[in-house]
């Protein structure tokens, strides 16, 4: 029997490092897909945006001699966020800086044309708008809680490959840090713009 305790000792052993860095790497890949399906959600409210933004460019340009540049910078901008896309398992702090810069131009455009309606009245009774407009106020909060919920799922994630020892086998398996979710400067607040019908006046926040 003495004669087989070292093997036995080994195959423990073996056996042990085996079923840690297997717990290691599974547990990556779970937190791995809870950061992809966080980033899918982000994609889909801001596409649920640019598909509110596309309904309201067709109801504006009704109205007679809007402001051409106003609509043409708002679906400029539009187009130019969509055309920006990344891989959530390989996301770098410049594709991400560039996907917020992107999406922030949408805000600003966005912003300039609602103060813009102000001069129409026609579009500010206009029901189709108005339901519009209430529709991107919710989507905007809808987008800053998917980033939100983005970040809280890349934190575990760091967490788990960073911290000994983890962050020796973490490399071997292909798993990387994450970068979080950053909003530019302005674009955490959601496009909020109020009429005062009475008097004609208009107030943005």
């Amino acid at each position: 029997m003495k004669k087989f305790l070292p093997w036995i000792i080994a195959v423990v052993v073996i056996f042990g490092m085996y079923s840690y860095v297997k717990g290691i790497n599974n547990t990556a890949v779970t937190l791995d897909q809870s950061v992809q399906e966080a980033w899918g959600n982000v994609n889909t409210s801001y596409q649920r945006r640019n598909d509110l933004i596309g309904n309201l460019v067709k109801t504006v340009k009704g109205a007679a001699d809007f402001e051409k540049s106003t609509l043409e910078a708002v679906i400029n901008a539009r187009s130019k966020a969509t055309s920006v896309t990344i891989d959530p398992t390989n996301i770098s702090p410049e594709q991400l800086a560039q996907f917020n810069q992107a999406q922030s131009g949408v805000s600003s455009a966005l912003s300039r044309l609602l103060v813009t309606v102000e001069r129409y009245p026609d579009l500010k009774a206009n029901q189709n708008f108005l339901k519009l407009q209430d529709e991107l106020a919710s989507t905007e909060n809808q987008i800053l809680t998917a980033r939100t919920r983005f970040n809280e799922a890349v934190k575990p994630y760091n967490n788990h490959i960073k911290i000994f020892p983890n962050n020796l086998f973490a490399g071997m398996f292909g798993f990387k840090e994450k970068v979080y979710f950053e909003a530019v400067a302005g674009a955490e607040k959601p496009v909020d713009v109020e009429f005062d019908f009475g008097n004609d006046k208009e107030e943005t926040k």
